[in-house]
């Protein structure tokens, strides 16, 4: 069914300010843009597609507060990556919390009402892992 992660899209009114905070955050500029609608990173190791849509475009109300699903984006320092979210404006919407052994998630609010979740996943690196050595074998 589901076969992996093609986008991920949050919303902002103020598209050029939602760029220019990712773009910081991401250390990297938008691969795609539709000028006044839509930005679009390839972020990750699986360069998996972080798209940015103006509010106006969204299918839901986005102006009541954080709402719909959160997708947890692996990291390597958990508390760093929360350090430096908050630090560019984010914040806290779930501490971090351990779901079990080699599991923590934590999640923050960005500043144009999104949520953004991170964990510390044991899995990730095995399978990251796994594929790599697969792909040079």
């Amino acid at each position: 069914m589901l076969r992996g992660l093609t986008t991920t899209s949050f919303f902002a009114d103020d598209l050029d300010a939602a760029a220019t905070w990712y773009t910081e955050l991401f250390g990297i500029e938008p691969y795609f843009t539709v000028p006044g609608g839509y930005v679009e990173y390839r972020i990750g190791d699986y360069e998996h597609e972080f798209g940015i849509v103006k509010s106006d475009y969204a299918p839901h109300d986005t102006h009541t507060g954080p709402a719909g699903a959160i997708t947890y984006w692996a990291v390597d320092d958990l508390q760093a990556t929360l350090d430096r979210l908050t630090e560019l404006g984010a914040t806290p919407h779930d501490a971090p919390t351990v779901r079990g052994e080699g599991y923590v998630t934590a999640s923050v609010v960005d500043p144009f009402g999104n949520v953004l979740g991170i964990m510390a996943n044991a899995h990730y690196h095995a399978t990251l892992a796994r594929m790599t050595t697969t792909a040079t074998t």
